[in-house]
């Protein structure tokens, strides 16, 4: 990316093939100023999806101009906006998420709607820095051998995390108190959400080190019913079907125009925004 603010800042930007659309030339100024909302690795990649956005742009507002719509801008809403929101509500058919099929998608996919589980946790931390490799490789041999300590005596715990954890929660025999999804880490919460009540087996890694981890109670989370999510499974389903009816029909235009200048990537990144 500094690459890219560099060029951009200096002016030293690298000449690139016009973009005509249909005979229409893409000003190249409007492209560099697109720029800043698609970081990529180089500035080539950036320019060409900047250059894209645009493309398809053009395309709904040449389609607009050949219906001869017209439409008053909404609040906070350009000409430009108005025009592609009033062309995408008189040609694309919107399906429906109708009672059926959000009734349908719970069914199908009732595992992604419970609530949230609950663990209590405690733990012991052998911290060391992420860069660190041969303390990493030590950390984790030492969790090793105070797992097998504890399966032979687990009710060392609480005297093991007060002499080896570098975590406040050894003035608390280790224990985190009762932890939800959001709450640590990620990579920490990957794996301990996954593990059954009980002491680990095997230490648990983080970007703080290595932890011996014991799952001390665990609530499952509850099924919700149908009510319950319904508005959100409706909500969703609307967005989905509405991102993928706009995108076929973006896909249409772009196969019955002219454009040049510019290589379209897959189709599935076609969305205008």
């Amino acid at each position: 990316m500094q690459m890219i603010e560099h060029a951009m800042i200096s002016g030293e930007m690298p000449e690139f093939a016009p973009v005509v659309v249909n005979g229409t030339t893409l000003d190249e100024q409007r492209i560099v100023q697109e720029i800043q909302y698609y970081p990529a690795e180089s500035l080539e990649i950036s320019r060409a999806q900047a250059a894209q956005a645009l493309v398809v742009r053009e395309l709904l507002l040449q389609r607009a101009d050949a219906l001869q719509l017209t439409v008053r801008p909404e609040s906070g809403e350009t000409g430009e906006e108005a025009l592609i929101r009033q062309l995408i509500k008189r040609e694309v058919d919107l399906p429906q998420a109708t009672d059926q099929v959000c009734r349908h998608y719970f069914e199908a996919n009732r595992d992604k709607f419970c609530t949230q589980p609950l663990l209590a946790v405690s733990h012991i931390l052998l911290a060391v820095a992420p860069d660190d490799e041969e303390g990493r490789a030590e950390r984790k041999a030492q969790a090793e051998v105070l797992i097998e300590t504890l399966q032979q005596h687990p009710e060392m715990f609480a005297d093991i995390a007060q002499q080896h954890s570098a975590c406040p929660s050894k003035e608390l025999a280790g224990q985190l108190g009762q932890i939800d999804k959001g709450q640590t880490v990620a990579e920490f919460e990957r794996q301990i959400f996954s593990l059954p009540e009980g002491l680990a087996g095997r230490p648990l890694e983080s970007r703080y080190g290595f932890h011996v981890t014991r799952i001390d109670k665990r609530i499952d989370g509850e099924p919700l019913p149908y009510e319950a999510v319904e508005d959100r499974i409706r909500a969703y389903l609307i967005e989905r079907n509405y991102r993928r009816a706009v995108n076929q029909y973006i896909c249409l235009l772009v196969s019955d125009a002219e454009v040049e200048g510019i290589e379209l990537q897959a189709a599935d990144s076609l969305l205008v925004q």
